[in-house]
């Protein structure tokens, strides 16, 4: 299928290429002229604008936007959508807030136009591992779309297959599903974002107990001089608390088990604060994943080995860096 992405970044760029790998053809914009030269010279088509992009696109067109949310993502799906005609396809692949997708979609429909809200996680990985994906929109559009899904999703690889799972929806065995309605791919994956919170947090706060089971206040017999990035290998290997975000741990502590690199300064990219508001609406405790929250504000206060060690784990899955200190 055909494809035009705006915005080349971290992750728009491996999805054009991971597409491009797979026998699919792509229309490419950015800002950034080198980044479009460069998936040229990978096989897409470059655009020099908005207005290229779509005279490019063969009908019905899909654009996909994978710009940072907010105003940026707002303006270029409002001038994609006075671009477009209708049975033309708009796909927000970036962490929009969701009800900003209901609304989009709502405006766009009186147009004739298709929206499709797809929560994208895979970070700088998604290339070789592929994509995880929640989406959002009409059954029709998004089975329309599904070989462009199908592609950018991992596969089934080699996790074992969960049982029971017998005339169920096999695209989450594949990495992928259609979650529902426009604004429910945006929505999971929020409240996706928001347990990573709560599992990054729960990580960095073990670690730095390990961290400081040598310090002074402790009897001499009860301290341990522990080795971090050993503890972190031996974990991922048969451990209950395995997962991909502690094998990036190990790979942080292996290259440099004090962080020094890292300042513990840690951002928030919205999700998080969105989670506890629909928590919030539900009536829903979320204890951990509030708290969780609030310590990545508290990072901006005063730096310790734990928030380095969140610092490190955004690295390692997003190419999240640190704000520069004034």
């Amino acid at each position: 299928m055909q494809l035009g992405m705006i915005g080349l970044g971290r992750m728009g760029g491996n999805i054009v290429r991971r597409l491009l790998r797979d026998g699919h053809t792509a229309v490419v914009f950015d800002q950034n002229p080198a980044a479009v030269a460069a998936l040229v010279e990978a096989g897409a088509v470059g655009a020099s604008s908005l207005e290229d992009l779509v005279a490019k696109l063969e009908v019905p067109r899909t654009a996909w936007v994978m710009l940072p949310a907010g105003a940026i993502t707002e303006e270029a799906v409002k001038t994609l959508g006075g671009l477009m005609q209708s049975g033309d396809c708009i796909i927000d692949g970036g962490n929009s807030f969701y009800g900003d997708d209901v609304r989009r979609g709502l405006e766009l429909k009186q147009k004739g136009l298709h929206y499709v809200d797809v929560g994208t996680s895979g970070g700088v990985w998604g290339l070789e591992r592929g994509y995880c994906m929640m989406i959002g929109g009409d059954t029709e559009t998004v089975d329309r779309l599904d070989p462009i899904f199908k592609t950018l999703a991992p596969g089934i690889g080699d996790i074992p297959k969960t049982p029971n799972r017998d005339g169920r929806d096999p695209r989450a065995e594949q990495g992928y599903i259609h979650a529902g309605p426009t604004g429910a791919g945006h929505f999971v994956k929020m409240v996706h974002n928001g347990i990573e919170y709560g599992l990054m947090q729960a990580y960095a706060e073990g670690f730095d107990i390990l961290k400081h089971a040598n310090s002074d206040a402790l009897p001499p017999e009860r301290r341990f001089d522990l080795n971090m990035g050993d503890i972190a290998e031996v974990w991922r290997r048969g451990s209950v608390v395995s997962s991909w975000l502690l094998d990036l741990t190990a790979q942080a502590l292996a290259g440099d088990e004090s962080l020094h690199d890292f300042s513990g300064y840690v951002e928030d990219s919205g999700e998080g604060r969105w989670t506890i508001n629909a928590a919030i609406e539900e009536s829903v405790p979320a204890t951990v994943l509030s708290a969780a929250l609030y310590r990545r504000f508290r990072s901006r206060e005063h730096e310790s080995y734990a928030d380095k060690l969140l610092s490190a784990m955004r690295k390692g899955f997003g190419g999240h860096q640190e704000p520069k200190k004034s």
